[in-house]
């Protein structure tokens, strides 16, 4: 988790909490600061100050999705204005919260944005899905007394698409959340073929697909 405030007391309260918590924290004082760290490092969670000296935090927040970094961002401010909020959400803040605030309130909207986009804290590692009874912890599904085992990547597209249910998910977007990185140089093939593989043990008819359906020209999607 990176920690991005300007006013050190609030700043070192904020990490011997939420270190006391369990969290990795990263801190930054001020935007340039925060640009190298992300620059850097790969982070769960950014807790981002709109109100930064050098650069904005709404500056930052609207520059890091412009380069497709999808780290969810909680925005920390004491503006209270609705304009405020809504130019925070509109440059790509996943939540706003205002200052003052309880340390409690805090970790609770940290670790609901974190369900949200951490697949394995949305659905956990035993769950159904399309039918099938998975345990990502054993690599294994099972359905009507029948059982097979499953890659750790199967095992991450399937828990990814059960944290999204009816949602189009890109190839670039899969890619991303199962191999960690982006498509840049690598062929949209690869997504394919591993779907087909995942598709061929938890599908009746893999030709028709019902379970993890292809929505053309968009990417996937699956039915619940």
């Amino acid at each position: 988790m990176l920690i991005v405030e300007d006013e050190e007391k609030i700043r070192q309260a904020l990490c011997d909490f939420l270190e006391f918590k369990g969290f990795a924290v990263a801190a930054a004082a001020d935007g340039i600061e925060a640009r190298a760290a992300v620059e850097a490092e790969r982070f769960d969670v950014i807790l981002l100050d709109l109100m930064l000296p050098k650069v904005s935090g709404e500056q930052l927040c609207a520059m890091w999705r412009k380069q497709d970094i999808q780290t969810p961002i909680i925005m920390l401010t004491a503006k209270g204005r609705e304009k405020d909020k809504v130019a925070g959400l509109n440059s790509g803040a996943d939540d706003y919260i205002t200052k003052p605030f309880s340390l409690e309130e805090l970790l609770a909207r940290v670790n609901a944005v974190l369900r949200r986009t951490d697949p394995a804290r949305a659905v956990g590692r035993a769950f159904s899905f399309g039918g099938w009874d998975v345990d990502t912890a054993a690599l294994r599904i099972s359905r009507d007394g029948r059982g097979q085992t499953i890659t750790s990547r199967e095992a991450s597209m399937i828990q990814y698409f059960a944290a999204n249910p009816g949602r189009v998910v890109s190839r670039e977007e899969l890619y991303r959340q199962v191999w960690d990185d982006d498509m840049t140089g690598v062929e949209t093939r690869t997504t394919d073929m591993h779907i087909a593989k995942l598709r061929g043990k938890i599908e009746t008819d893999p030709a028709s697909p019902q379970i993890i359906v292809t929505v053309r020209g968009a990417g996937y999607m699956y039915v619940d």
